[in-house]
């Protein structure tokens, strides 16, 4: 399995791959991965490509990631060229225009590419006061909601629960069960 998770600085996409690789080492499978960190700490792209198998390499070649996990929209459609014909996307979406571009559109249906988009921004606002810092687990609990990706819900909320700091545990738990349930 092959995940491509992008964003941009400050968004948990690190922790996200974190609660991936735990997730797989519980399983007792083979782990790789890497950052690409660009302009991380002003807001610019990062990328964390991770792999669960028998790897090489840490890096996932276009076409070829089953999923794409995207905690921000443009970054999402700038990085949907790694993921392999018939591979799933999940989408922070904050503008739901965008999605009828007709290029992306049939860019999409050529290549038979699934995409589940959230209004993350939206969901944190109305039940978690607007904390984006939780927006890598609802990303998360979207995936298994959607069944994109490798894991179910019960090792994503596992994992989270062994990995969030103690005090923001009930908080991440709450969310990746809005991810999950706003994408069922």
């Amino acid at each position: 399995m092959q995940y491509v998770i992008v964003g941009i600085g400050g968004q948990g996409i690190l922790f996200s791959s974190r609660v991936l690789g735990h997730i797989a080492m519980s399983r007792g499978e083979t782990v790789i991965g890497s950052e690409v960190h660009g302009m991380a700490q002003r807001g610019g792209s990062v990328i964390s490509y991770f792999k669960v198998g028998d790897y090489t390499s840490p890096l996932v070649k276009t076409k070829e990631a089953d999923t794409l996990l995207a905690f921000d929209q443009n970054e999402g459609f700038r990085n949907l060229h790694f993921l392999k014909d018939n591979g799933k996307a999940v989408i922070n979406i904050h503008d739901k225009k965008a999605l009828e571009n007709a290029n992306l559109k049939k860019y999409l249906e050529e290549r038979s590419i699934g995409i589940c988009p959230i209004e993350g921004y939206e969901i944190l606002k109305k039940h978690m006061g607007g904390k984006f810092l939780f927006l890598n687990v609802l990303i998360l609990g979207a995936m298994c909601g959607t069944g994109a990706g490798d894991v179910t819900i019960d090792e994503v909320r596992r994992a989270v629960r062994d990995l969030a700091p103690p005090k923001y545990v009930n908080a991440n738990l709450k969310v990746v069960d809005l991810g999950y349930e706003a994408t069922r």
